[in-house]
């Protein structure tokens, strides 16, 4: 049978998640690291001639934030889940991330890739600080209809989480992320253009978001982790331990 992206069938335990979109202090693409990290981009693009695309390769301090930012949503995720994987840096999902913010399309692709991977875009336009956003982006057609804006101010917006991205932000069995952060001297954003616009790109494996199954085990945490963890739990996530993921950089799509 053919998996398919998205739907989950509304129960309790998915009323529960909703509400913590809403309300859960770890609201990843809300938060205050995600603003300051988009922000720090910001101010090296204005260093930049206009009209010049920018090149950024993530720092390793980027990718450890990012990652403690994933890892400690997915630890924190209510009801609690039993089998929630640790979630560890991919260079080979970064090389696909960065090809595709490079394309300045704001939008998921290239669909070819879409079929093995998931994905989550942010965006920051430059000069809009401090009404900083880092909304993640859904698969057109396939999200769970969410407020996507609401205003605060004139000079202060918020874009918030769609469901789809949501789900594969705390996909169980989704243990990969690779971002990439590219500043774009114009990309249209639902018919505004943007200038200089600094545009995140994080890919997921394996995918998540498939139709039919729910995106974790409640139960208590790493109670239900697969075998190849050997019993192993940090953070309410199944873990190998240090040594064990010292040698895996990459993973071939």
């Amino acid at each position: 049978m053919t998996r398919s992206a998205v739907a989950w069938p509304l129960t309790p335990s998915l009323l529960l998640l909703l509400c913590v979109i809403h309300t859960s202090s770890l609201f990843l693409p809300d938060s205050k690291e995600l603003r300051e990290l988009l922000i720090r981009y910001e101010q090296e693009a204005g260093l930049n001639p206009a009209g010049n695309r920018t090149r950024r390769a993530i720092l390793w301090s980027d990718r450890d934030e990012i990652l403690q930012l994933h890892n400690k949503l997915r630890g924190s995720v209510y009801p609690t889940a039993s089998n929630m994987e640790h979630m560890i840096w991919d260079d080979e999902l970064e090389r696909s991330a960065t090809q595709w913010a490079e394309v300045c399309q704001w939008d998921h692709g290239p669909q070819d890739l879409l079929m093995s991977i998931g994905q989550n875009l942010a965006g920051h336009p430059v000069g809009d600080a401090p009404g900083v956003w880092g909304g993640w982006l859904s698969v057109k057609g396939h999200s769970v209809p969410l407020p996507e804006e609401r205003e605060f101010g004139p000079h202060s917006r918020v874009i918030f989480v769609s469901f789809a991205s949501f789900l594969q932000l705390v996909w169980a069995t989704t243990n990969r992320v690779g971002c990439a952060v590219h500043t774009c001297p114009q990309m249209n954003v639902w018919g505004e253009i943007w200038e200089n616009a600094v545009y995140l790109v994080c890919n997921y494996s394996p995918k998540g978001n498939w139709i039919g199954e729910a995106p974790y085990q409640h139960g208590r945490p790493c109670s239900q982790c697969p075998p190849s963890y050997g019993g192993g739990c940090r953070n309410n996530l199944c873990y190998k331990g240090e040594t064990a993921y010292l040698n895996i950089r990459t993973f071939s799509l």
